[in-house]
């Protein structure tokens, strides 16, 4: 029942019932850390949101979270006196990748943007594709949900070899079920939010339906559309397809959407929207047609496509309120949770149904 939980490793456990009980009534031979220990319920279920090593480790994570709630209803976003991050904010031009596809670590990113570079992280080993957490930005408490570039490990074992691989950017069952927790948790405290978009999209195919990747995704976009604390996107990178609406786009009630230099807004990534479009004009032209010229159709539409990915598309067609050079970053996010604070009142947080 509580809004945020923690468990120390070696001495929590949690376990609807314990390893003695549990051999008595299925026959099953486990002990009780590997039955409900603070691996299990941190990493691989989920159940819990923090993991630490010790006992001081973790009353320092809950005064540093007592520390961000609302001072009020008058003046609900809490702020301190702002310290610069410990990295140089330029270094931001050379964290992304020239080619859109290759990984990078968000946390690099969130280092040169955080006062002091410090960022308190909700579920950090649990649906790793979504980083969610809070930190101090120019001194403003601020919520952040960010796509996670780096492929990443989900444990499905306690055992080291027991995990399989996320692809960074993809949105899973398990992340959506993080970050929409997240967002709830920061409503409740009356936390401004910031989404770091760079996003490919839901994780597809059999497997991920299977799992339930429709509801768990339902959940996240139900409370991101009905989040009442000031929201802020910046589209660092891709921003496609439902992730866009996820990640908070700009029909979800964004205060200000910001785009770097580097972002690419779009149904789906250039060349998979291409070679769709190809395949639907070959259609349509009926009959056979030539290698060569299917060839230098793709490349036209290819270049189109590219050309409409633009973030100055996107600004003049008002999807983003402007185009930020990385460095002036926090900055100009400051400048806008400033706006945002001039205007305190909040509506209660309610959502609809919730699929679980």
């Amino acid at each position: 029942m509580s809004d945020e939980s923690h468990i120390v490793e070696g001495t929590g456990s949690i376990f609807l019932a314990g390893s003695h009980l549990v051999k008595a009534a299925i026959g099953e031979v486990i002990d009780n850390e590997e039955l409900g220990g603070a691996l299990v319920q941190a990493d691989i279920s989920g159940v819990v949101d923090h993991r630490h090593p010790d006992d001081a480790s973790c009353l320092a994570k809950i005064r540093s979270q007592m520390a961000q709630l609302a001072a009020g209803a008058r003046a609900p976003f809490a702020r301190r006196e702002p310290r610069p991050p410990r990295y140089p904010v330029e270094e931001l031009y050379g964290l992304l990748p020239e080619e859109r596809t290759k990984p990078y670590s968000v946390h690099e990113l969130l280092a040169r943007l955080l006062d002091d570079s410090d960022f308190d992280e909700f579920k950090a080993t649990y649906g790793q594709t979504l980083v969610c957490g809070t930190g101090w930005l120019d001194g403003w408490a601020v919520g952040i949900v960010a796509n996670q570039r780096q492929v990443v490990r989900r444990r499905t074992g306690t055992g080291a070899s027991e995990a399989e691989l996320q692809i960074g950017g993809v949105i899973y069952s398990d992340s959506a079920d993080k970050a929409a927790r997240f967002v709830e948790i920061c409503n409740q405290k009356g936390i401004p939010l910031l989404f770091l978009q760079d996003v490919t999209g839901f994780m597809v195919g059999s497997r991920a339906e299977r799992g339930g990747i429709i509801k768990d995704g339902a959940k996240l976009v139900n409370v991101v559309a009905n989040s009442v604390v000031p929201k802020l996107t910046l589209f660092v990178g891709n921003s496609f397809g439902a992730g866009n609406y996820a990640m908070c786009g700009k029909a979800y009630g964004a205060r200000f959407l910001f785009a770097w230099p580097s972002a690419a807004i779009a149904v789906m990534g250039g060349e998979q929207a291409s070679r769709t479009l190809l395949g639907i004009q070959l259609k349509n032209r009926g009959g056979e047609v030539p290698e060569a010229e299917q060839r230098a159709l793709l490349a036209s539409i290819q270049q189109r496509y590219e050309a409409a990915m633009d973030p100055r598309n996107a600004a003049a067609h008002l999807w983003v309120d402007a185009l930020v050079d990385p460095a002036a970053t926090r900055e100009v996010l400051s400048r806008a949770l400033a706006a945002a604070a001039g205007n305190p009142e909040l509506p209660p947080f309610r959502t609809g149904v919730l699929q679980t």
